[in-house]
């Protein structure tokens, strides 16, 4: 059941916000779309009133946090845009393509249309574990890593990283489930409790104790949105730069290029992961590392999150302008830390006429050349 307007208000703290503009200013998406998250607040907060306007504007928001990050008064906008999708999606008033991911994810625990068998595919010939036989660290793969054929990669050279490393591992095969970030954040308040339910009841069957996951998102969801408990939680640029600093992860080979790294929306505004990524490129002997200039807490979104997967807006997407300063300033691969980001990224460089000049990678396949 979604919440009313009162508790929307209260549960937001919009009575304090101050009408500063500074949330409007910094969203990335004003650049193509006409989101004006203060004066749905103005409205919410004063008129007591909220005129659910044309679904660009609902559904743009990316829920990167920008606006969060600048509020002088610590409020969180993008939080408040969620509670309305939530009304929305309670009248059923969505794009089809945002109603059959939900449906999907309800019925085949995924927002991709796939079938849950098919989820350890990528797995074949790989000889990895399910975690019943006994694991130090739980992988959860996720949805986009399991089923896009381009992501899987990155569960492959995460594997050839673990093993290298000598990482006690398993997986949940196809008994994982969706994780419900997208869920939470499109605004089905229902389905996300029913993931939550789902998957903190395998953790404590399996007796998981760490989790790592490659995707910010599960990352983001796990650590902030599910009920608080002794889970040690890693994303994989955390878990990686770990393991090179223990000296676990012996990196032989040099790879001569120059890289730039996309700071995930979900890894650095959200959860503050600047350094790590960072630290695992730098390991890497023979790569340059180069800085976008807006980097780190200042990082263009890529326009992934949000469920903006399953939703577009019309114009040029940030990812493109994110390839084009990439290739400004003579960098051989964007590096990424999100199967988003990597999916976004790499559309965009295919949109923009760069493929010879430059190419994605997320940092587990970089990694994965040097050892």
């Amino acid at each position: 059941m979604s919440l009313s307007l009162q508790e929307i208000v209260q549960r937001n703290n919009l009575l304090h916000c101050i009408q500063c503009g500074i949330c409007t200013g910094g969203c990335p998406i004003t650049i193509k779309a006409p989101l004006n998250v203060r004066k749905y607040m103005r409205e919410a907060a004063v008129l007591r009133k909220l005129e659910i306007r044309p679904q660009n504007e609902l559904w743009g928001c990316t829920t990167c946090a920008n606006c969060a990050s600048r509020c002088p008064k610590q409020l969180k906008p993008y939080e408040f845009l969620v509670d309305v999708r939530s009304i929305v999606v309670e009248k059923g008033e969505v794009a089809p393509t945002i109603r059959d991911a939900l449906e999907s994810v309800y019925l085949n625990g995924n927002p991709w249309g796939r079938a849950r068998g098919k989820r350890v595919e990528w797995a074949r010939d790989l000889n990895v574990k399910h975690v019943s036989q006994g694991a130090d660290v739980l992988y959860f793969v996720g949805c986009t890593t399991s089923y896009d054929p381009r992501v899987q990669s990155i569960a492959k050279s995460l594997v050839k990283c673990f093993n290298a490393a000598g990482v006690d591992f398993g997986t949940l095969g196809e008994e994982e489930g969706c994780c419900g970030s997208e869920v939470y954040h499109i605004g089905e308040r229902g389905l996300f409790e029913l993931l939550v339910e789902e998957n903190m009841k395998l953790f404590s069957g399996y007796g998981v104790k760490r989790i790592v996951t490659n995707c910010p998102h599960g990352f983001d969801v796990f650590k902030n949105k599910y009920p608080s408990t002794d889970l040690e939680l890693w994303h994989h640029s955390q878990f990686l730069a770990k393991l090179i600093d223990e000296g676990r992860l012996v990196l032989s080979k040099r790879v001569e290029k120059k890289v730039i790294y996309h700071d995930p929306c979900y890894l650095g505004k959200r959860n503050k992961v600047f350094d790590e990524p960072r630290k695992v490129i730098e390991s890497i002997k023979g790569v340059t590392l180069l800085e976008f200039d807006r980097s780190r807490g200042r990082s263009l979104c890529c326009e992934g999150g949000g469920g903006r997967m399953w939703f577009d807006v019309p114009g040029p997407r940030l990812a493109e302008f994110r390839v084009k300063e990439a290739v400004e300033v003579g960098a051989d691969i964007i590096a990424v830390a999100c199967p988003f980001c990597l999916l976004t990224m790499e559309d965009a460089v295919k949109t923009t006429g760069n493929e010879e000049r430059v190419q994605v990678m997320d940092i587990a396949e970089l990694l994965s050349l040097a050892l």
